[in-house]
């Protein structure tokens, strides 16, 4: 017989860089997990899950929950900050997750500036009737860089990452960034209306 023993990592160890990389195997074949991870199980190389569903002020203010229910949700915020916040992170250092996810209880009490059906808080959730509340898919996120220019990151998340769309609002404001299926690599410079 052939001996594997000294070959490749322990089971125990495959099935955590699995759960980590949001993988499971379905057969013979490497599929997107379809299990709801605990939310302080890590999100990319600096993030929990929570840190990305517990950030913002009306989360804090209203004490809502605002659990993804959609594995895919959990995929989508995975990716964003795999693709886009760790690479920031690694460049920059620190930011501060300024706004996350948002569902569909949470957005009720977020009554301007948002567009739950365009922005993509709201990631691979549904609606009340079981339809996508985003059809963009994916997932975003706001964040500050300390004592950094935030066109500065914009303009590096621009040359150097896969992102879908990024909102810009001001040199000293946060920045809105997706990672989505589409990854337009859309810019959209935003100003406050009179």
């Amino acid at each position: 017989g052939v001996s594997l023993e000294g070959y490749g990592m322990p089971p125990d160890e495959l099935d955590a860089v699995l759960k980590q990389s949001r993988l499971e195997v379905d057969g013979i074949a490497m599929v997107r997990s379809t299990a709801l991870p605990a939310l302080d199980d890590a999100c990319g190389a600096y993030h929990s899950y929570r840190d990305f569903i517990a950030c913002g002020e009306t989360q804090a203010k209203t004490g809502l929950s605002n659990l993804p229910l959609s594995p895919d949700t959990y995929n989508a915020l995975h990716d964003l900050a795999v693709h886009i916040v760790n690479p920031v992170m690694d460049y920059f250092g620190g930011i501060e997750l300024t706004y996350g996810f948002c569902s569909r209880e949470l957005s009720k009490h977020i009554t301007h500036r948002v567009d739950p059906s365009r922005d993509q808080h709201a990631s691979h959730e549904v609606n009340t009737r079981g339809n996508l509340i985003c059809k963009r898919l994916g997932a975003a996120c706001d964040f500050k860089a300390p004592d950094e220019s935030m066109l500065e990151v914009a303009q590096w998340i621009v040359e150097n990452t896969p992102f879908d769309r990024l909102y810009f609002y001001g040199d000293d404001k946060p920045v809105h960034v997706s990672y989505g299926p589409e990854q337009n690599r859309a810019v959209v410079i935003m100003s406050e209306s009179a």
